[in-house]
C-alpha cells in the first residue's frame, strides 16, 4: 500500500479537471485523467489498497461525481482528511469511497510512515501511533459493502420484494 500525500483545498478540478466533465462518465474514461493537474504520476502508478492523506477542505469545489467514481474505481481504500467538503463527502458516499475525517493522524503522517486503517472501530495508525476517529456508521459500511448507494438501494429493493 501507498500513501499518497496532498495538501489543503483540493477542489475537484484538482481531482478532475472540469475540461473532461461532459466527455468522461465511465470509470475507464476518468482514471486516466485522476489528480493529473495536481500529480501527474497518480493515476498510472495508483494501485488498489492506496491512501489519500489529505489536508483541510479536501473535494471542494464543483459538484461532480466523477472525482469520486475514479478515486472508488482505481482501488482507493479511503481518503484520511482533516477535513472534507460537504459536496465531496456526499458524492463519496454515493460511490461507496471510504472517508475519514482524522486531522490529528493527517497531521502525523511524514513520507515514508505505514499506515493502518480500522474504520470499522475508528483508528488509523501511523507510524505505530493510533489515531481515533468516530466509526463509520452501518449504513455507510453497508454501502461501502454494496458498491455504492446504487447497489445499496437495489439490494434493498429486492430484499423487499423478495
Amino acid at each position: 500500500m501507498k500513501v499518497w500525500r496532498y495538501g489543503d483545498d483540493v477542489n475537484t478540478d484538482m481531482l478532475f479537471p472540469g475540461k473532461y466533465t461532459y466527455t468522461c462518465s465511465t470509470a475507464d474514461e476518468i482514471i486516466p485523467h485522476l489528480l493529473e493537474d495536481l500529480d501527474g504520476s497518480f493515476s498510472g502508478a495508483v494501485q488498489a489498497g492506496d491512501v489519500l492523506m489529505v489536508g483541510r477542505n479536501f473535494g471542494c469545489g464543483s459538484s461532480r461525481e466523477q472525482p469520486a467514481l475514479g478515486l472508488k474505481a482505481v482501488g482507493i481504500q479511503a481518503v484520511v482528511a482533516e477535513s472534507f467538503a460537504r459536496i465531496f463527502y456526499r458524492a463519496a458516499i454515493n460511490q461507496g469511497l471510504v472517508l475519514v475525517e482524522c486531522p490529528d493522524a493527517v497531521r502525523a503522517y511524514k513520507p515514508g510512515d505505514t499506515v493502518e486503517l480500522d474504520v470499522e472501530r475508528g483508528l488509523v495508525t501511523v507510524a505505530g501511533e493510533v489515531y481515533t476517529f468516530p466509526g463509520l456508521p452501518p449504513q455507510i459500511l453497508a454501502i461501502r459493502d454494496a458498491g455504492g448507494l446504487l447497489n445499496y438501494a437495489k439490494a434493498k429493493l429486492a430484499a423487499r420484494e423478495g
